[in-house]
């Protein structure tokens, strides 16, 4: 078996995972995650969508395909799964406007998880496209300035940039004018902060 053969074999296999988890993410955020923090005699009540358990999980990927795939390839990848976010879009919502069955009893339920609001679609696909992007891009810079060496600093560096706008993207475009901004700032700093430290966590892995 050829190191070209060996080579493309994984880059399926990680370019399926970041679709799936892309898709899988987008349907975990329809529920908010509530957490107490207690350091001390401080105390902090974060809220987090489900998202934010596989979603910075498609960061590491992204990060995966740049280093060892290149940009091109990276980018083909970000841009499917960008597609594919629509397909699904579009498809759970012609689902929840065709006509029920009258047997069927869970519509309402249907609507409550996999309704589609077209602020949202439009933030979740605007920042991700913003944010998967820049971390391609930005790794790839790196690369390019410092060589093979200090992984680190090619991951950290691309993802805090990635993230950055995909938060801010996401965060203005889903709930600018919804919510206090003093909220929403914090919303989108502690979702910031949150993905870059799963990133760190698992450089270990993406090494």
């Amino acid at each position: 078996m050829s190191h070209r053969h060996v080579r493309r074999g994984h880059f399926d296999i990680v370019a399926v995972c970041f679709v799936a988890f892309l898709l899988l993410s987008n349907i975990a955020a329809t529920k908010l995650i509530g957490v107490d923090v207690a350091v001390g005699g401080l105390s902090w009540h974060l809220v987090f969508d489900g998202g934010a358990i596989l979603f910075p999980l498609t960061y590491i990927l992204g990060d995966v395909l740049s280093e060892v795939y290149g940009f091109a390839n990276a980018r083909r990848v970000i841009l499917t799964g960008f597609v594919v976010q629509i397909i699904a879009s579009l498809t759970f919502w012609l689902i929840q406007i065709a006509p029920g069955d009258h047997t069927y009893r869970n519509q309402a339920a249907y609507e409550a998880v996999l309704g589609q609001v077209p602020r949202m679609v439009a933030a979740s696909l605007l920042g991700f496209l913003a944010g998967q992007l820049l971390n391609s891009l930005v790794l790839v810079r790196i690369k390019r300035r410092s060589g093979e060496r200090r992984l680190w600093i090619r991951l950290l560096g691309s993802t805090v940039v990635g993230e950055a706008a995909d938060s801010a993207v996401f965060c203005t475009v889903a709930w600018a004018g919804e919510i206090p901004r003093g909220v929403l700032v914090g919303y989108m700093i502690t979702g910031f902060a949150y993905k870059v430290a799963v990133e760190a966590l698992f450089l270990p892995v993406t090494y």
